[in-house]
């Protein structure tokens, strides 16, 4: 997978990255939350471990908000599309259930995953401070992906469904955020 974005004037690579995941991670407390509304309905045992990934979440946005405000930038125009999305996908996966609920974390994951590992190839020599923010949240991501795999266990409908859209829709918001 190669890199690309249509940079702003005076913007490098390593903002436009930085900004791209910051409002991902928007969108990412915002599944969470919609999930943990509807989930205390549907599938309180799963509160918990939701409230956690969004606290995780959470953390891994004020750490690309503190880069971007040290280098003077402002956030993705896409911020509050990517908030509003994931709310919206939330509360849709929450009700929906268990399963649905695993299936999208792990198409999320998989994609957030898959362009984190090519930024960090892209900035590790270029822009140490943008490399240093994205490995930060690496393992949590990965353990977010790894945990919901257990879920889908629960059922095959839901996986099967919603892991190529919710893929697919990530893979447009990211591709939105780097070329906007």
């Amino acid at each position: 997978m190669e890199l690309t974005a249509r940079l702003n004037p005076g913007e490098t690579l390593g903002d436009r990255i930085l900004k791209v995941n910051h409002a991902g991670e928007q969108g990412a407390v915002n599944i969470y939350r919609g999930q943990v509304l509807a989930c205390r309905l549907r599938a309180p045992f799963l509160v918990d471990d939701l409230r956690t990934f969004q606290s995780h979440e959470e953390r891994h946005r004020a750490l690309f908000w503190a880069e971007l405000q040290r280098r003077a930038k402002p956030r993705c125009r896409s911020y509050h599309i990517c908030g509003i999305g994931g709310f919206l996908l939330g509360i849709t996966t929450g009700i929906l259930g268990p399963s649905a609920v695993a299936a999208t974390t792990i198409a999320v994951e998989r994609v957030v995953l898959r362009h984190l590992e090519v930024q960090l190839e892209t900035l590790r020599d270029t822009d140490r401070e943008a490399y240093t923010s994205v490995l930060a949240i690496v393992r949590e991501e990965t353990e977010h992906h790894d945990r919901a795999l257990l879920g889908t266990r629960q059922g095959t409908f839901w996986p099967k469904l919603l892991q190529p859209i919710v893929s697919a829709a990530t893979e447009s918001v990211i591709w939105l955020g780097m070329n906007l």
